[in-house]
């Protein structure tokens, strides 16, 4: 128990340095950590010598070591964020009898790693490994509304994808909708992908409370009439909550605003 403290110190690294833009001091890191400084190199210089940290001398700087990426990795190898996300998606299919989905974002697309369905329902285009606009899907528009403007205004540099001739055609438009999906803490696309298909999806959020993945389902838009739909969205936002909790995040203090 006595290196718990100091195991607790080495994470607290790691996870700033994951956060950083780039490599820094080792004077910001005691500074932001609030470590005395000699105990900062000691511990920075135990951390390069397994490989979790590096040092840049021609800045004077450290970053991330080739230990990290490795264990970074193996997160993804083992996919644990379907793991944890599928009983949770089961259960939603279950209660409401319709198609979930899991996506996270890809660039500017979203993509999708699991497919929830009941048994003898049709299926939907955007199935699993399938990537859309983000700006189109659900899903993708949940997470864009938890992204600070300037990155959204970098993920969309140019003219925006049409599928239906639905949907935000403005970098503009589309803001004024993740406005609106962050305030009420869902989103939804009404036959932006099919003609005749509507969904609702809500966010969740990892230890930084940066938005991770989102969670969707898909209906026929004449089988759910839109007054129902934040009753849906209550159970859909519930379910997010559940992954969030499993990741061991949280939702950010506040809204960004747009």
């Amino acid at each position: 128990m006595g290196q718990v403290p100091a195991a607790r110190r080495a994470l607290a690294v790691l996870r700033l340095l994951a956060g950083a833009a780039g490599p820094l001091p080792a004077s910001a890191i005691a500074r932001e950590l609030g470590l005395p400084r000699s105990s900062t190199y000691h511990l920075l210089t135990a951390m390069a010598e397994d490989g979790f940290v590096a040092y840049v001398p021609e800045d004077r700087r450290w970053g991330l070591g080739v230990a990290a990426f490795e264990i970074g990795s193996a997160y993804l190898r083992h996919g644990p964020l379907e793991r944890l996300a599928r009983p949770l998606l089961r259960r939603l299919v279950d209660r409401v009898g319709e198609i979930a989905q899991l996506g996270v974002l890809h660039g500017s697309e979203t993509l999708y790693l699991l497919k929830e369905q009941p048994p003898r329902h049709a299926t939907l285009v955007t199935d699993v490994g399938v990537r859309m606009p983000a700006q189109l899907t659900a899903s993708g528009r949940s997470m864009l509304a938890h992204l600070p403007p300037a990155q959204v205004r970098a993920l969309f540099p140019g003219p925006f994808v049409d599928r239906t001739g639905h949907g935000p055609t403005s970098l503009r438009e589309l803001r004024r909708g993740l406005a609106e999906d962050a305030r009420r803490g869902w989103s939804t696309e009404d036959g932006y992908i099919t003609e005749g298909l509507a969904s609702i999806a809500a966010c969740s959020f990892d230890h930084t409370g940066h938005p991770t993945a989102a969670i969707t389902v898909t209906f026929r838009r004449e089988s759910r009439p839109e007054e129902g739909w934040p009753r849906l969205a209550a159970q859909i936002r519930a379910t997010a909550a559940d992954l969030t909790t499993r990741l061991g995040g949280h939702p950010p203090q506040a809204s960004t605003e747009r």
